[in-house]
């Protein structure tokens, strides 16, 4: 195998693939980097068999030529070293080539790497996925739906498939739900399918952050394939494949309450600034937790109270507050989260009482809402 390739090119795929190498692999060919040189560019590959990336880099793009292949073929490179070695080159044009024994030589200007690289025959495949059903989204809409879900998953393995986003696609309406028992997030948003499908699926939240990071935030489609365990996102020169979490969700539906006792609506940037403001003397221990009364004349009142510390409250004017008085306590860095991922500028804040779960939702949006359990407190 020999090229020659731009070195811009050649980190930015390196970086993208490198999200699915792990250092922690029990199968040692899993810490490299495989890279085939063909007649169309290079692919590179990294994974760590729940997440798969290849990235591939066409010979030209727009005219200008990026990758000259002299001699095709394939090697698996050890990334650590590699993706440090590409992003320090001198120069813009790298030369790879490889030889007996797995030997690699990389140069770049006046620079030479020998690399020892392993056999790529013994580099798993990807997956092999039937595409009859897929569903595309834009690159943009898609990065929203993961920022305003993925966040509530949960981080404990004691139930493996809460660390996990739900995806269900039914209507041609995908609804995205994440929750870890103590709050929930969900946003859906009607997509065009083409067909009739449905879907039902469980996607790591690990899987969908490194997702996010890779995608760009344009309006270029991305094609989505879900098969039984594993779903496969094509964006442009990219393939993302993540296997699926087994097992079945949890109806969240029941979750969300139909009536409200207490209705609130409130500017966002300011609930949000006063929680965090009363959160600075929350003892961490407690789960961080804040409270909040509703006062006469629209006024809100956030405080919270650590013995050994101190104590904070601060007044605040809602621009609507209707129904019964509320004393209601929460974690509050489950309502920042919620509010920091909701868009808009005003929210309504509907509660059913000082144990139920409260809801969170933009004004003239039903696409996204926010639930938080609130925290007892004696």
């Amino acid at each position: 195998m020999k090229f020659t390739i731009q070195r811009d090119h050649l980190v930015q795929s390196v970086q993208d693939v490198m999200k699915a190498v792990s250092s922690r692999t029990t199968i040692p060919i899993l810490t490299g980097i495989k890279i085939v040189a063909h007649s169309e560019g290079v692919t590179l590959t990294g994974s760590d068999s729940d997440v798969s990336i290849e990235s591939f880099i066409p010979t030209e793009e727009n005219e200008n030529v990026i990758v000259e292949i002299f001699q095709q073929g394939s090697i698996v490179l050890q990334a650590r070293f590699f993706s440090e070695i590409v992003k320090k080159l001198p120069m813009d044009i790298v030369e790879m080539e490889v030889a007996n024994n797995h030997s690699t030589v990389i140069r770049s200007g006046k620079a030479e790497f020998n690399l020892n690289g392993l056999d790529p025959e013994e580099y798993p495949h990807l997956p092999q996925i039937e595409e009859e059903n897929a569903f595309k989204i834009p690159a943009d809409l898609l990065k929203a739906m993961i920022r305003q879900t993925v966040f509530a998953v949960s981080t404990s393995e004691t139930r493996p498939i809460l660390t996990g986003v739900n995806w269900r696609l039914e209507n041609g309406e995908l609804i995205c739900i994440a929750t870890d028992s103590h709050r929930l997030a969900l946003r859906k948003a009607v997509i065009n399918t083409g067909s009739q499908s449905s879907y039902n699926a469980v996607i790591p939240g690990k899987s969908l952050s490194e997702l996010s990071k890779i995608l760009d935030d344009t309006s270029d489609l991305v094609e989505i394939v879900i098969t039984e365990n594993q779903v496969l996102f094509k964006a442009k020169h990219i393939l993302f494949f993540s296997r699926l979490l087994d097992g079945n969700y949890p109806d969240t539906s029941r979750l969300i309450p139909t009536d409200s006792k207490t209705n609130m609506t409130i500017n966002s940037r300011e609930f949000l600034q006063a929680i965090d403001r009363a959160s600075l003397l929350a003892k961490e221990a407690r789960n961080n937790v804040v409270k909040l009364s509703t006062l006469a004349d629209k006024n809100i009142e956030i405080s919270s109270n650590s013995p050994e510390i101190g104590k904070v409250s601060e007044e605040i004017q809602a621009a609507e507050l209707l129904g019964e008085e509320l004393k209601i306590s929460f974690s509050a860095k489950y309502v920042m989260d919620a509010l920091k991922a909701l868009e808009g500028t005003e929210i309504n804040v509907n509660f059913t009482g000082a144990m139920r779960p409260f809801v969170i939702r933009t004004i003239e949006d039903d696409s996204m809402l926010q639930l938080i359990l609130p925290v007892r407190t004696y």
